[in-house]
């Protein structure tokens, strides 16, 4: 028998956490059904976070006890989460209102539970879930809000929040791949510029009593090589306030028009990454506008909503160009082709799903083909990235102790 943890609504609309045994998961949900429970979650249990107290109670009252605000706001993880709880519920017949309080009250996070407070407020007034989001867009997207509104006009709505659950689930699962991915070789640029730092402030230093009467006879790399190392040991505030300004500079540029399309242009430019970031992009287009029209909403729509998930504003500038050549009778493979961004092999797919009446299958096949060869990019572009970067930095190392050690040999030489 194993134990699993679990949080489960019962009849009055309250919600209750506990632990089960049972032979498995299937096991668990049937002893909580049996109880007059529904169940939400099911995990296998994790050690006692403390005597008689729930985890996550535990969690939040030790960060209370230790004065920490754990709390960041609205986060994607978190939409995921609400959205698959909720579709939990509605599957399980709870009503919509009974499910918003469940979430509210099994919400870890003061800003959820104002979130989800707001949102019940708005359905008890009559509203439906899709008017009640709209102020809260910023949150859920045009995305999530129009597909709600497609589930609720079709009287599919926790069909709809399941297949959103999974789509934001192969988003992030997509974007952690690749954001993991570029940990190690971020890991090792770091260390590698304290490391020269280190050296330039600190171990030349030590050497310049040993080069003092040398003058110029010591070779021209040496005497570099010290100068710079006396500038950052005696100049290092100088130098940090200095890179400090020209990043909070830069970043403050980059959130302006101008410097986010120099930046997304200089991303597309790049060799081998330029093309990974391309099918990036790509595949978010693909998938979103797939899934939208699989739930009925309208081509021009779903391009319009499908467009602004691209984050890059060089590529999202040429999709918000295809709704126009649509309403004007052009056909959607031919639109796209005109923006010269697809691939011939993602136009015959679009072009096929046009002619069969299969565009959503076909785009998000398309979006898992792209999905595919991104990962593969990524991992081909990293095994050409990571050595270069080994021999660039080990370069800049190697120069600086090669530098010192030619000054060595110069005094050798004028002691000799």
């Amino acid at each position: 028998m194993a134990e699993f943890s679990y949080r489960a609504a019962d009849a009055r609309g309250g919600f209750a956490e506990g632990r089960v045994e049972a032979a498995d998961a299937a096991a668990a949900a049937g002893q909580l059904r049996a109880r007059g429970l529904t169940p939400i979650r099911i995990d296998a249990a994790a050690p006692q976070a403390g005597a008689g107290i729930p985890r996550a109670d535990a969690q939040r009252s030790g960060a209370r006890r230790f004065g920490l605000n754990t709390d960041r706001g609205v986060r994607h993880e978190d939409i995921h989460n609400l959205t698959n709880e909720l579709a939990v519920m509605l599957r399980a017949g709870l009503p919509l209102d009974r499910a918003l309080r469940v979430l509210g009250g099994m919400a870890e996070k003061p800003s959820v539970a104002a979130l989800l407070q707001d949102v019940l407020k708005s359905v008890k007034g009559g509203k439906g879930l899709s008017q009640a989001l709209q102020p809260h867009v910023q949150h859920f997207g045009d995305f999530y809000i129009n597909m709600v509104r497609s589930g609720e006009a079709g009287g599919q709505l926790a069909d709809v929040l399941v297949r959103l659950s999974e789509h934001l689930e192969r988003v992030k699962n997509l974007r952690e791949s690749v954001v993991s991915a570029l940990i190690y070789p971020a890991i090792l640029v770091v260390v590698a510029c304290i490391s020269v730092f280190l050296m330039l402030g600190f171990v030349v230093p030590q050497f310049e009593t040993l080069f003092d009467d040398m003058g110029e006879a010591l070779p021209l790399p040496t005497r570099l090589i010290v100068a710079l190392g006396h500038f950052v040991s005696g100049w290092w505030w100088l130098l940090a306030g200095a890179i400090a300004l020209i990043v909070w500079l830069a970043r403050r540029w980059l959130r302006t028009p101008a410097g986010a399309a120099w930046r997304d242009a200089l991303l597309l430019r790049l060799p081998v990454f330029g093309q990974i970031m391309r099918k990036y992009e790509l595949t978010r287009f693909a998938r979103s506008m797939g899934t939208l029209l699989g739930n009925g909403v309208p081509i021009v729509v779903s391009l319009r909503i499908a467009a602004d998930t691209v984050g890059n504003s060089i590529l999202r500038s040429a999709f918000e160009s295809v709704p126009a050549g649509i309403k004007q009778g052009v056909r959607l493979a031919d639109a796209l082709a005109a923006t010269g961004l697809m691939t011939p092999l993602a136009l015959n797919m679009v072009r096929l799903g046009e002619e069969t009446g299969r565009l959503d299958a076909m785009l998000l096949e398309l979006a898992r083909v792209y999905d595919g060869d991104v990962q593969a990019g990524v991992k081909r572009g990293l095994t050409l990235l990571e050595p270069l970067l080994i021999l660039v930095l080990g370069g800049i190392i190697a120069a600086i102790i090669v530098s010192i050690l030619m000054g060595i040999l110069s005094v050798n030489d004028l002691a000799g």
